[in-house]
């Protein structure tokens, strides 16, 4: 069976971050595996509150994972200090991790801040170089490309801007107000859009983490990066037409729409 590695933060109520990349990775047929960076006290409202794992730990989560079930994908998300993700890239060098997409999480769908100030620098100068793809939302990749993004030509020119800086392919995701809910994937040689209609669905809790993980479990499935990126939005479109609504503020995804479908089909 195919496997994959999420390290990110935990979510607490359920809708992103650990618990909704462990979904998806199963819902996209491969085995989860999780090192957890930070715990959250969070709801479809926002993050209440944020404890950090220690460097230590998290090093001693990854040396279990890698020493027993070699990963055949990673997926990372939110990583909120440099320190820990200094030691998280420092295991995935060690260990020779493959197929590496790191979704540069800063800020949460409720707008809380998921990163510290002085991390930034350390994600572009150690982590990014080992991934295979980036999956910047347009807020992240104005930060991560020093570059304003209003137009479909900014997103390519933020995509390439990022991929000279760091070495990786770039998906940068439309979503916010440019493109509706169309991406560019740059990854080195040519941009390469696709494009989806925006569901009418205020739920979008998760859909970053959501769509780098099902990524990342395509990748892990031997998918090349252009497939992978197109598997994993249309799974992440089918989760979202599911039209969950959970919660008071912006809600989860239905990452298990076909288990549910069946079930209900067996009623």
């Amino acid at each position: 069976m195919y496997t994959a590695l999420t390290i990110a933060g935990s979510d607490s109520s359920g809708g992103a971050g650990i618990q909704a990349d462990i979904k998806t990775m199963t819902a996209n047929g491969v085995y989860a595996m999780s090192a957890i960076a930070a715990l959250t006290a969070q709801n479809t409202t926002g993050v209440q509150d944020v404890m950090t794992v220690t460097p230590v730990f998290l090093t001693e989560e990854l040396d279990s994972i890698f020493t027993d079930i070699f990963p055949d994908a990673v997926k990372t998300g939110m990583i909120p200090n440099a320190e820990l993700i200094e030691a998280a890239s420092a295991s995935l060098k060690r260990y020779g991790a493959r197929h590496i997409v790191v979704d540069p999480v800063m800020v949460a769908t409720s707008g809380s801040r998921l990163i510290a100030e002085d991390a930034i620098g350390t994600l572009k100068e150690k982590l990014l170089p080992l991934a295979e793809i980036v999956t910047p939302n347009i807020p992240e990749a104005e930060i991560l490309s020093g570059r304003t993004i209003r137009t479909r030509e900014d997103m390519e020119s933020a995509a390439k801007a990022i991929f000279d800086a760091c070495g990786c392919a770039v998906l940068c995701k439309g979503g916010h107000s440019v493109n509706d809910a169309n991406d560019v994937l740059f990854d080195g040689n040519e941009c390469r859009w696709y494009s989806a209609a925006r569901i009418d669905n205020p739920n979008t809790h998760g859909t970053g983490c959501t769509l780098s993980s099902a990524i990342a479990s395509n990748l892990a499935k031997g998918a090349d990066a252009a497939d992978a990126v197109r598997r994993a939005k249309q799974y992440l479109t089918e989760a979202l037409s599911a039209m969950l609504d959970l919660g008071h503020g912006s809600g989860p995804l239905n990452h298990l729409f076909e288990v549910q479908e069946q079930c209900e089909f067996g009623r």
